[in-house]
């Protein structure tokens, strides 16, 4: 068991009020959390990144404690070591590709330069086969090219977990199919495990060694 989660957490400005209660301990590699919209899948993940604070509850990767209510431990995002692909990819528009992989490695109060080359870098740019507009801006790229993008980000910090929300939802049909291959054979080298959240049942198929159903804020089937 690679995450072990139990989070309660009412959304108060929610009408009707809704509240997050999660228990999910993940016991495969690949977890597939699936339900409709709004069930309750994006604030799970975020409270696993540290970036929704749950009133109750723990939140232990790999063994280690990242939160624990009772015990008052709540690791900020930084020092959980996790990779995180936001649904619009959340890259930064100013920066080049290559630059916002490098953004993962990057300490301190500037930006990555454009003409540093990191070698973690380069192997992620090449990885995802986006090497060649590496000098390129975000909105010069093809939307396929963004995924890889943001995916390369998140990976080139060799995190403990990939979380990666509704990632080829904003990808048409057939390069949906491609980028699930592409991801798939990198999961497979690396060991990384993963945390997706998808209502699509495909990306079920495809990821799902463990599936956990969230409806209304509760996972009702594992």
């Amino acid at each position: 068991m690679w995450l072990d989660l139990q989070v309660h957490r009412p959304m108060q400005a929610a009408s009707p009020q809704f509240v997050l209660d999660v228990a999910l301990q993940c016991r495969q590699r690949q977890v597939v959390l699936f339900g409709p919209s709004g069930a309750g899948k994006s604030l799970t993940l975020k409270a696993v990144a540290g970036l929704l604070r749950p009133w109750h509850g723990h939140v232990r990767l790999q063994g280690q404690v990242l939160f624990d209510s009772a015990a008052g431990v709540n690791l900020p995002p930084q020092q959980r070591r996790l990779g995180y692909v936001f649904q619009d990819y959340a890259l930064f528009p100013h920066l080049s590709v290559r630059q916002n992989v490098a953004f993962g490695l990057h300490r301190g109060w500037f930006n990555p330069r454009r003409a540093v080359r990191n070698d973690a870098v380069e192997r992620w740019l090449q990885a995802f086969r986006i090497d060649h507009v590496a000098d390129l801006l975000p909105s010069q790229v093809s939307g396929g090219q963004r995924q890889r993008t943001a995916l390369a980000r998140a990976l080139v910090t060799q995190p403990q977990a990939l979380l990666l929300d509704e990632p080829f939802a904003a990808l048409d049909h057939d390069l949906r199919q491609h980028l699930r291959q592409e991801l798939e054979a990198v999961l497979d080298e690396t060991g990384i495990p993963l945390l997706l959240i998808s209502h699509d049942p495909r990306d079920v198929e495809v990821f799902g060694q463990q599936v956990a159903r969230v409806v209304d804020g509760r996972i009702v089937s594992d």
